[in-house]
C-alpha cells in the first residue's frame, strides 16, 4: 500500500481526495467527524488538514492530524506554513508529525494573520517562502512534500508566467506533488501545466475542486484567493439564491462538469475542498463514478 502521495501518483491511477479544516467549535467537531466518517466509505487517496488564516488553528490542524492518523487507515496530508513561526518551532511541528506518523506534509509560505491583503513579513528567525519550507522539511525527517499551485496566479504575482517560475522554484527545492487554489475554468489548468513542463518543473499537479453550495461563500472565497467567479455562472446562480437546494443543484452540476473535463483532459486526479460538509462531495463522487 502506497505510503505517501508521492507513491499514489507513480502509480498512474487517478486519484481522488479532500480536504478539511480544524474545527473552532465542539458543534464543528462533530460536523467535521461526520463528514469524516461518511466520506471514508469512498476510499479517498488521501486527506489533507489545512491551517486557519494567519496559521490560528495550528494546534488544532495538528490535533486532527494526529487523531486521523491514529484511528483511521487513511493517508493524511498535514498543512504546514511558514506564519508566525521561527525555524526551531518549526523543526519542533516537523518532529511532531514525524511522532504521528505523518509522512505527507503541504508546504505553504501562508498568509498574514490580518488576511492576504497584508503585505507578507516573514517572522523573525523564521522561513521567507514555501521552498524554503520544503527544504526544511527535506532536512529533518523523511517526508513526501506537497506545494500549492494557481491556474490563475497568485494575487501576488504580476502574471502567471512569473507564478509558474515561482512553481519551478519550489519544484527544484524538492517538492513531489502540487495542488491547486479552486478554479472553475479547466483551461486554466491545462495552461499551467502545459507552462510548468516547459520550463522543466515535472512534478504531479493535481487539480483542486470547490463545489458551490453557497452563493456569498463562494463570492468571498473567490475574492480573498484571485479566483475568478464566472459571470454566467454567478448570474444562474443569484437567480436561485434564496433557494438553497437549487443552489446546491447548480453548483453540483458545474463541479461534476468541471471534474469529468479535467479528468478527460489528463489530470491525475481530483482534489475536492469539502468544507467539512460531505453531501455535495459524495454526489460528484458518485456521478463520476456512476
Amino acid at each position: 500500500m502506497p505510503a505517501t502521495v508521492a507513491e499514489l501518483m507513480a502509480s498512474g491511477d487517478r486519484t481522488f481526495s479532500f480536504e478539511f479544516f480544524p474545527p473552532k467549535t465542539d458543534e464543528g467537531e462533530a460536523q467535521l467527524w461526520g463528514a469524516i466518517e461518511e466520506l471514508q466509505p469512498l476510499r479517498p487517496a488521501f486527506v489533507d488538514v489545512t491551517y486557519g488564516a494567519g496559521g490560528s488553528t495550528r494546534d488544532r490542524t495538528l490535533r486532527v492530524v494526529e487523531r486521523l492518523a491514529r484511528e483511521t487507515n487513511l493517508m493524511v496530508v498535514a498543512h504546514l506554513t511558514c506564519v508566525g513561526a521561527t525555524r526551531e518551532e518549526l523543526r519542533t511541528t516537523i518532529h511532531r508529525l514525524t511522532a504521528a506518523g505523518v509522512r505527507n506534509v503541504l508546504a505553504l509560505r501562508g498568509d498574514m494573520p490580518q488576511g492576504p491583503e497584508v503585505a507578507w513579513e516573514p517572522p523573525p528567525d523564521g522561513v521567507q517562502r514555501a521552498e524554503d519550507l520544503v527544504r526544511l522539511l527535506h532536512q529533518e525527517g523523511d517526508f513526501c512534500v506537497g506545494v500549492a499551485a494557481y491556474p490563475e496566479a497568485h494575487p501576488e504575482s504580476p502574471d502567471r508566467a512569473a507564478d509558474v517560475k515561482y512553481l519551478a522554484r519550489k519544484c527544484a527545492a524538492g517538492a513531489d506533488f502540487a495542488i491547486t487554489q479552486f478554479f472553475f475554468d479547466p483551461a486554466d489548468y491545462f495552461a499551467l501545466v502545459e507552462e510548468a513542463r516547459e520550463i522543466g518543473c515535472e512534478l504531479p499537479i493535481i487539480p483542486g475542486v470547490m463545489p458551490v453550495t453557497n452563493v456569498g461563500q463562494i463570492e468571498r472565497f473567490s475574492r480573498l484567493s484571485g479566483a475568478a467567479f464566472p459571470t454566467e455562472l454567478a448570474g444562474r446562480l443569484h437567480a436561485v439564491e434564496r433557494d438553497p437546494e437549487a443552489v446546491r443543484a447548480i453548483g453540483i452540476d458545474v463541479a461534476t462538469d468541471l471534474c469529468r473535463r479535467l479528468l478527460d483532459g489528463g489530470a491525475p486526479g481530483i482534489h475536492f475542498y469539502t468544507l467539512n460538509r460531505s453531501t455535495a462531495t459524495r454526489e460528484i463522487h458518485r456521478r463520476l463514478h456512476a
